[in-house]
């Protein structure tokens, strides 16, 4: 087992992340999964692909006693088809994380600080937000902008946001942990505001939104 580690917010929502160490036939033999979702992953050709989908898998069975149906709707966004509990994913080569709410919308994201964030600058950054970086701390900021406004992408469920001019995130220092601020502005004008919180781990930068 490659739990990593597991924990109840106070809103009581709940994260947990499995770091991939297994290989790809460990994986199957850890997990219970239905049939027609085996054949779904074992479709992805890379390896590194299918790994990760088993991990999140193997999570889930970790996470909830009983068997767990994953689905996706239309736009991408997963569900679990046997139980209200609201879910959001995400997934690295190294470690896979859900958060869990049986209430509340949610969005996660993880990336790997070792990956060059230079063009997320360019592509879903505000002026402001370009001004706010810091030289120093630069690529753990970027790494920290593009986690939080894909789990607000992923919170609101929407097609072609843009996140340079739909969401704004306010200015941070970055720390091991810390809270965001950020606002989601709707095409007809209207926002919408967030909280986010963030760790930093082994490499990894880790961010979730609930509510």
């Amino acid at each position: 087992m490659a739990l990593y580690f597991r924990k109840k917010l106070e809103n009581k929502a709940e994260i947990a992340v499995w770091q991939v160490t297994e290989t790809e036939e460990e994986l199957l033999k850890l997990i219970s999964v239905p049939s027609d979702e085996l054949e779904e992953i074992m479709l992805f050709r890379s390896e590194s692909q299918r790994r990760q989908k088993l991990a999140v898998r193997a999570l889930l069975n970790e996470v909830f006693e009983d068997k767990m149906y994953l689905n996706h709707h239309d736009n991408g966004q997963p569900y679990l088809e046997n139980c209200v509990t609201n879910i959001s994913i995400t997934h690295t080569e190294k470690y896979v994380a859900i958060i869990i709410h049986d209430e509340e919308d949610l969005g996660i994201d993880i990336e790997s600080l070792d990956r060059d964030f230079s063009a997320v600058e360019k592509k879903a950054l505000s002026e402001d937000e370009i001004d706010d970086l810091e030289k120093e701390k630069r690529n753990e900021q970027l790494a920290i902008y593009w986690c939080a406004k894909e789990a607000i992408f992923k919170r609101m469920s929407q097609n072609r946001v843009d996140f340079a001019e739909q969401i704004e995130v306010e200015k941070f220092n970055v720390r091991k942990e810390g809270e965001l601020e950020a606002t989601f502005i709707h095409k007809d004008e209207h926002e919408e505001e967030f909280e986010l919180e963030y760790m930093i781990f082994d490499r990894h930068v880790l961010v979730w939104l609930v509510g």
